[in-house]
């Protein structure tokens, strides 16, 4: 269904260098780099980048959006509880610890340095 997801930041480095280790864990990696904008594919597939983390074109102020969410697939669960805990310890702030959630699917979610509301998903 997408081609690619962009997520704003004000301050790429930082961003990349919290994404490079929140997506460790889910076989994602940053494979492009560019003065505006960075790159991450599936370790397996480094050529289809899905992710990009990008300055805005219109060099206003990057923001997130209200109600607006991505979520990263994950292999197990260990996948998630791993994404969580990087994140929280390099200043995600908390938005639904890892666990079940509508039956027996298993999330966490956080929000990234800029704002940007984040989840690992685990279909179980």
């Amino acid at each position: 269904m997408f081609t690619f997801i962009t997520l704003g930041t004000n301050n790429l480095k930082r961003s990349a260098n919290f994404y490079n280790k929140i997506l460790k864990p889910l076989k994602i990696k940053k494979v492009l780099i560019h003065n505006r904008y960075y790159g991450y594919a599936k370790a397996k597939s480094p050529k289809k980048i899905e992710l990009y983390l990008i300055k805005p074109h219109n060099k206003k102020k990057a923001t997130f959006g209200n109600g607006t969410m991505i979520t990263f697939n994950a292999r197990s669960k260990k996948e998630v509880e791993n994404f969580y805990h990087i994140g929280i310890k390099l200043g995600a702030k908390d938005e639904g610890s890892p666990g079940p959630r509508h039956g027996k699917d298993y999330y966490a979610y956080i929000r990234d340095l800029d704002g940007n509301k984040i989840c690992a998903y685990k279909k179980l």
